[in-house]
């Protein structure tokens, strides 16, 4: 007796072998015929996403067997915005990683950040967060204010790395660093980095819309929205504002 179509499809997503799919292939039912075709695409697009990621860890691979047994990913977020802190983050990963989805946490919806941050600390050799206030900022410059907090993330960690993987900038560390122009894209390490970063800062910035409501940081993480700007036009500006932004200041100096 065949398998209805019903039955065809919940077994296609039970990871049939080759040679039961090869079988499969004999039924003439068009009903059949597109289930089948629709499994070899879903498969294709989970070889390309396997390759993706595989490429994603050639520079860990390649640091790991020569003899580093402990890279951090280093990436931050939050350097663009107006208000709130630039976040940055510090990830070990294990040897035997394979959260294919990781990637640009820019190339990721915000649910499927918030899973993969779950198991990035749940998976993870070692976390850490550094933090650069906005008054840090604002006293020393976006730029080295992004090296602080990047120091303060490595300096965090529970196990201390032998070499960094840092997106594009250079960590005042004693470590050896490989920079990379859109590491969070390149390497599997920074893009878990990357994640961290961006889920943590965003789930600050919601509690700072709590508390400073009607610039809408729970929706634009700080940045120069225009329900941002004319809630600085109506309610001035708030603490965690950076005082040294060009939007900041003209109002200041209004």
């Amino acid at each position: 007796m065949k398998r209805t179509i019903k039955e065809i499809r919940e077994w296609l997503q039970t990871e049939p072998t080759e040679a039961e799919v090869a079988a499969l292939r004999t039924d003439s039912r068009k009903g059949v015929q597109r289930l089948i075709a629709q499994y070899e695409r879903l498969q294709e697009k989970k070889q390309r996403a396997q390759e993706a990621f595989a490429h994603r860890l050639v520079i860990e691979r390649r640091l790991w067997q020569a003899g580093n047994k402990y890279v951090a990913g280093i990436d931050e977020v939050g350097r663009g915005p107006l208000a709130g802190p630039v976040i940055a983050a510090a990830v070990i990963l294990p040897h035997d990683f394979n959260l294919v989805a990781v990637n640009d946490s820019k190339q990721l919806s915000a649910p499927l950040r918030e899973h993969l941050y779950g198991q990035i600390l749940s998976q993870a050799v070692a976390v850490a967060v550094g933090t650069a206030s906005n008054e840090l900022i604002d006293r020393i410059n976006i730029y080295e204010a992004t090296r602080v907090a990047m120091k303060e993330a490595v300096d965090h960690l529970a196990v201390t790395p032998s070499h960094l993987i840092v997106d594009a900038m250079q960590v005042p560390v004693a470590l050896p660093q490989e920079r990379l122009i859109k590491g969070d894209a390149k390497s599997a390490s920074v893009a878990a980095a990357s994640i961290v970063a961006k889920v943590f800062r965003d789930r600050l910035m919601q509690f700072y819309d709590e508390l400073y409501p009607g610039y809408g940081f729970g929706q634009n993480a700080g940045y120069g929205t225009k329900e941002h700007l004319a809630g600085l036009d109506c309610q001035g500006v708030t603490p965690i504002h950076r005082r040294t932004f060009s939007p900041v200041a003209k109002r200041l100096n209004k």
